[in-house]
């Protein structure tokens, strides 16, 4: 991990129902291969990055978008950065440390049904091809 890579903020999406001061730890199923238990907790500096990840997320409770901050060391994503884009245009990190709530956003771009559709096709489409391999 380097130096500080991005100044923030920091945002994370969800369907999770948090409050302010928690804590998100890794350790649990990944919202796009509930197959996979996460080494890592992931966010972005761009707020609607976080509302599209939040929309894409499993479950069945409302999209949200916290605002967080690292408590620890932080990485560009692997899974886009370089590997799918160059550099990091999507400012994706990620942490094996927690990230720490610090209040809940709400004036995010919300997708239309139309374009959450063809996320998730795209997201399946990918998940079927071996470029839907996550580093974890």
């Amino acid at each position: 991990m380097s130096d500080v890579l991005d100044e923030g903020p920091f945002f994370h999406g969800t369907k999770a129902d948090l409050q302010v001061g928690d804590l998100l730890a890794a350790g649990y199923r990944s919202n796009y291969r509930p197959e996979i238990v996460m080494n890592h907790m992931y966010f972005t500096a761009l707020l609607d990055g976080a509302g599209l990840a939040a929309e894409l997320a499993v479950g069945d409770r409302p999209p949200r978008v916290y605002a967080v901050e690292p408590t620890g060391a932080f990485e560009d994503d692997p899974n886009v950065t370089d590997k799918k884009f160059p550099g990091n245009p999507t400012r994706s990190y990620r942490s094996k440390d927690p990230l720490r709530v610090v209040g809940e956003v709400a004036d995010w771009t919300r997708l239309t049904p139309e374009a959450l559709q063809e996320w998730r096709d795209k997201l399946a489409a990918l998940l079927a091809d071996e470029r839907g391999e996550i580093i974890n």
